[in-house]
């Protein structure tokens, strides 16, 4: 299994970025997605999940009405659109599969990508 993250770079703080996030390999009847992000010096830190068909999704607080989850099941991918970019929001941005549902938490995630770095300059 290998989730690939693409969509990073460096944007003005106000700007919009969309990342994406395709899961290839083998999958699941009922695996949630999720983002995650990490900051130099911080803790991984939960942003957004959503389910297999994509009919609920959860967003952080400290990103909602601002970032919107979603994906494409047809073609094993999730977004994570994201606008009006905070400084704050500079960090490296993950995508990751729960194979037995869907959470906040990061140990339940059991496949991880590599991550793409996100700069919001100011």
């Amino acid at each position: 299994v290998q989730l690939e993250e693409s969509g990073g770079g460096l944007v003005q703080a106000g700007g919009s970025l969309t990342l994406s996030c395709v899961v290839s390999g083998r999958t699941w009847d009922n695996y949630g997605l999720g983002w995650f992000r990490q900051a130099p010096g911080k803790e991984r830190e939960f942003v957004a999940s959503i389910t297999k068909s994509g009919g609920a999704t959860d967003v952080s607080p400290s990103v909602r009405g601002r970032f919107t989850i979603s994906r494409d099941v047809a073609k094993n991918t999730v977004y994570l659109q994201m606008n009006t970019l905070k400084p704050e929001d500079t960090a490296v941005y993950y995508c990751a599969a729960d194979i037995s549902g869907w959470g906040r938490e990061a140990f339940r995630y059991d496949y991880w990508g590599q991550g793409t770095q996100v700069t919001v300059s100011s």
